[in-house]
């Protein structure tokens, strides 16, 4: 086998952050710089961005509001890159991703939001492959680490019967980006029936779940987030559901719930999760579980990686994609494991 020759080191390896100082972004910031990237620290609120940037005396801070977009230009200025992890989504990925492509720089986010990422995928796909650049929505723990799961699953498979993903978490302590995005997201959510992204039913349907251990079998409840967006565009299968335990769901409800608090040194909570896809065709199945620490945590080295090995370029992709699509699934999931988590086929 002939060897290959090591990647030559990306010249630019500056990568604007927006929204860095939020609970996701610093995550982000702390990911890039432990893989050698430099982050610009980008955000809305000014004191919020000073107090952050007190940590990172090296680094640059620049304000940027969604309604002025010469402050997001020169925000993103010199950027290779920019990670949008500043929600609600259906608010600020429009203004940045415009702001993107006036940079021809990539863009990646991490939306929960089914909404969000529809917009983009709809309003910003031919457009980006006119700039030059790869754009690339819900890149985080909903949306990209579905659909990577569910596309390494199905290997060499075509085509599809169902795929049914399910999302156990053992408790939910949400950000306040979680709960403004839930009060801003008030659409009804889709799911992929009879080939054709159709409103999820009401009330929402729930089932028993046969999770692997430690959460074993529990009642689950339909709960479609951006993953069914980004694996429609690329996996062809009828049906595409998804499932998640009930007690995060009583703690997100619950106005009283605090949000998450550190349990080591990484910044990381104490959540576990585990995430199962199950792909079928006729009479087999496929399956894929992953498992980890901490919802809002794992979401950075996910996008992190993206994002370099976008950055690191030149790439002949240009355009918004599906991680999925883009990327090979299993070499893209193997990069996260065992460090950020484990993952298993069956």
């Amino acid at each position: 086998m002939t060897q290959q020759p090591p990647r030559a080191a990306p010249r630019n390896r500056t990568i604007a952050v927006f929204g860095a100082y939020g609970h996701t972004g610093r995550f982000v910031v702390a990911e890039l710089r432990k893989r050698g990237w430099i982050p610009i620290l980008c955000g809305r609120d000014a004191d919020k961005l000073r107090t952050f940037g007190v940590s990172y005396p090296d680094l640059q801070s620049r304000v940027a509001e969604i309604e002025d977009s010469q402050s997001l230009d020169r925000a993103f200025s010199g950027a290779a890159a920019v990670i949008n992890c500043a929600g609600p989504f259906l608010d600020t990925a429009p203004a940045v991703l415009e702001a993107a492509l006036r940079a021809r720089v990539h863009y990646f986010d991490v939306a929960a939001e089914q909404g969000a990422a529809v917009d983009v995928f709809q309003r910003f796909s031919s457009r980006a492959r006119e700039a030059g650049v790869v754009v690339v929505p819900a890149m985080g723990f909903y949306g990209g680490l579905g659909d990577l799961l569910a596309t390494a699953a199905k290997a060499y498979w075509t085509e599809m019967d169902e795929i049914q993903i399910a999302v156990a978490l053992d408790s939910w302590l949400p950000t306040r980006g979680t709960r403004l995005t839930g009060q801003r997201n008030t659409a009804r959510r889709l799911v992929v029936t009879n080939n054709r992204l159709e409103p999820l039913g009401d009330p929402p349907p729930t089932r028993k779940w046969d999770f692997p251990a430690p959460f074993t079998s529990q009642s689950v409840v339909a709960l479609p987030l951006s993953e069914i967006i980004t694996m429609s565009r690329h996996l062809r299968s009828p049906e595409i559901h998804a499932y998640m335990n009930l007690q995060p769901l009583s703690d997100l409800r619950d106005p009283e719930t605090p949000p998450p608090t550190a349990a080591d040194e990484s910044g990381r909570s104490a959540q576990t999760f585990l995430f199962d896809v199950v792909v079928r065709r006729g009479n087999q199945r496929r399956r894929a579980v992953a498992r980890g620490r901490d919802i809002y945590a794992i979401t950075a080295p996910i996008v992190v990686e993206a994002a370099t090995r976008v950055a690191a370029g030149p790439s002949e992709n240009a355009g918004a994609f599906a991680p999925g699509e883009i990327f090979d699934a299993r070499d893209f999931l193997d990069s996260l494991c065992p460090d950020h988590m484990q993952v298993e086929f069956l």
